[in-house]
């Protein structure tokens, strides 16, 4: 389906592109054509006084046209030939084309000129040519802006939808997530929710509105979405942030619509924002870009505020920088809940380390604790990351599975960078 997208969008901007120039191609065949013939035109009242003189040989004119050209007499001793006829010619807009002929008619026998009247139509392709040309600056930036809108995606879902109708689904549990058990247990009550929406109700109990996740870049927020909407085996709806600005006025606020529009219309279901604080930074009074971002954080805050009973959508998101936020987006009936995703710690590293493992050929020397010991602080994507560099240092030195030498020298990897072996290190250096 992206791919179908991506090729669509490749073909428009190569049309356009294509037309452009072609465009530019036949301007330019105009112009320089145009270029020719002023070098060859000539003043009426030039004419007038050439064809008196007698330095004329002949005049052809073309029916619907003011324009005629005029072949002069060739000089003393030179031929008159058809190669050189063309030197010889130039052209000549009349006033009145019935009026030139009666006024050279008394010449023909006088003066010896030959009028040769052409009973057809001007170039047809020189007056598209001259239309194109006139037309060009409309043309020019209706393709400009043709292409602006393609490339911003204008107008198109950039959503993303899992479970419901869509063909993509989530296949994330809670068994997936490793080191969060005390965050799991919080949001077990959410999916409970969304399952059996109608035993809250009963009781009295508000629809939560939406949960805020924030922490550490890695520490798993996004994973922990998914696995909310695959528990509760509801549509997810996912967008980052930074998809709602663009360069249009309006745009921002009307992706917010159609998302809430989106998600109505599939209740019960789940909405997930990431990076939220791309949109919801706090309000300023400035102009330019950051009215567009009020613009969009406005209209989120509206249809937040905006859910009816019976609609069963939950609104998550994340960010790790929840200082950055707009207080009216924190308050209780919008965010109802904020819930810190912190590192792990020993123990929950250690069952990152195991969960990440399942797949992984280990040796027996690997002791998971002890690297959960050596990697304090790390977030669950750089623990997976370091078992990830542990298996291609493994393949790289043609071990059979993975040893402890190769997950420490992952970790050191990772942590301090490549180590140096050949790097010639003086004593200064080295104090």
């Amino acid at each position: 389906m992206k791919e179908n997208k991506e090729n669509k969008k490749s073909k428009m901007i190569f049309y356009i592109i294509s037309s452009i120039l072609v465009i530019v191609a036949i301007v330019g065949m105009v112009y320089f054509g145009k270029q020719k013939q002023e070098d060859k035109e000539l003043a009426y009242t030039e004419l007038i006084k050439d064809i008196n003189e007698g330095e004329i040989e002949k005049i052809k004119m073309t029916t619907g046209s003011t324009t005629v050209t005029v072949t002069y007499k060739t000089l003393d001793g030179q031929e008159g030939t058809e190669e050189n006829e063309k030197d010889r010619q130039k052209r000549v807009i009349v006033p009145s084309t019935q009026a030139f002929i009666e006024l050279v008619q008394t010449k023909v026998d006088e003066k010896g000129l030959e009028i040769e009247l052409i009973q057809e139509s001007t170039n047809q392709f020189l007056k598209i040519a001259e239309t194109l040309f006139s037309l060009l600056p409309t043309i020019l930036l209706v393709a400009l802006m043709l292409m602006i809108f393609k490339m911003q995606g204008f107008g198109g879902d950039k959503d993303k939808v899992y479970g419901g109708e869509s063909n993509k689904k989530t296949d994330v549990r809670f068994k997936d997530i490793a080191g969060l058990d005390e965050e799991k247990g919080e949001l077990i009550e959410i999916v409970d929710f969304l399952k059996k929406p109608q035993a809250y109700l009963d009781m009295g109990a508000k629809i939560p509105r939406g949960i805020l996740l924030y922490g550490k870049p890695g520490t798993g927020k996004t994973l922990i979405a998914k696995a909310i909407a695959g528990e509760a085996g509801v549509p997810f709806i996912s967008m980052s942030g930074s998809e709602f600005i663009e360069m249009f006025a309006g745009l921002g606020a009307s992706r917010v619509r159609k998302l809430f529009d989106k998600a109505k219309k599939m209740s019960p279901a789940i909405i997930f924002i990431d990076e939220i604080d791309a949109i919801g930074a706090r309000r300023t009074s400035s102009s330019g870009a950051e009215t567009e971002n009020n613009q969009t954080l406005n209209q989120l805050l509206v249809e937040m505020d905006g859910f009816e009973t019976e609609e069963t959508i939950i609104v998550l998101a994340a960010t790790n920088r929840p200082e950055m936020l707009d207080k009216a987006l924190l308050r209780p009936g919008r965010f109802d809940r904020q819930i810190t995703i912190p590192t792990p710690d020993l123990n929950g590293r250690e069952a990152i380390l195991k969960l990440h493992s399942e797949n992984k050929k280990f040796a027996d020397d690997v002791d998971f604790r002890s690297i959960a010991g050596d990697t304090a602080g790390f977030t669950g994507a750089e623990l997976a990351n370091i078992l990830n560099e542990a298996a291609i240092i493994a393949t790289r030195e043609n071990h059979n599975a993975i040893t402890n030498d190769d997950v420490e020298n992952a970790v050191k990897k990772v942590t301090v960078g490549l180590e140096k072996t050949n790097r010639v290190i003086s004593d200064k250096d080295k104090n």
